[in-house]
């Protein structure tokens, strides 16, 4: 029944963890990624659609995303798309496909990356924790209906602290590779 309850919690604590590796991708770095734009909404014959379904998105190159949309007539609301994200960048339309230069960052924007990585690491954690103490709950709550030892309450704590402290360390892995990557030049 306890090992039931600490699995239970695993794939909520794995959802922050994918929750992290989603908003990282979105962090701007030195390199294109699909990431970086696929999320954008698009006005597609009088909807908004997000823009990895109204076209294909390539990195061709390090500093070079390039978007060809499906129909050709969704280009100007694709470039218009981008240009109100505020991405940074200048999308270059060629009446075919629309070009996206990635410019290499400042020291002072890698800085402000790396600390907006931490404050996405931390949320993450918060939720790996948040994770532990719904489970936390529900043991005291069978320990005080008495269908749960005493014994077992703590050897549940144990076994949920070593899975929070399992995903902390990939958060923590994770944080590390991206903030690596961040500050490559």
């Amino acid at each position: 029944m306890l090992e039931q309850i600490v699995s239970n919690a695993k794939p909520k604590m794995e959802k922050g963890v994918e929750r992290f590796r989603e908003e990282i991708n979105k962090l701007r770095t030195g390199r294109a990624n699909p990431a970086m734009v696929e999320g954008l909404t698009v006005e597609y014959y009088g909807a908004k659609t997000p823009l990895k379904q109204v076209a294909s998105i390539n990195v061709p190159e390090p500093r070079l995303i390039v978007v060809q949309p499906w129909d050709k007539d969704s280009l100007v609301n694709i470039e218009k798309a981008i240009n109100e994200a505020q991405l940074g960048f200048n999308p270059v339309n060629d009446g075919q496909v629309i070009r996206l230069a990635i410019p290499p960052l400042n020291e002072e924007r890698r800085t402000e990356l790396v600390k907006t990585l931490g404050k996405y690491a931390e949320e993450s954690k918060v939720a790996v924790r948040k994770a532990r103490e719904e489970a936390w709950d529900e043991i005291q709550e069978m320990v005080k209906d008495g269908k749960l030892a005493e014994d077992d309450k703590f050897r549940g704590k144990d076994m949920l602290q070593k899975s929070v402290d399992e995903y902390n360390g990939k958060i923590e892995e994770i944080r590390g590779k991206k903030e690596k990557e961040m500050m490559e030049i």
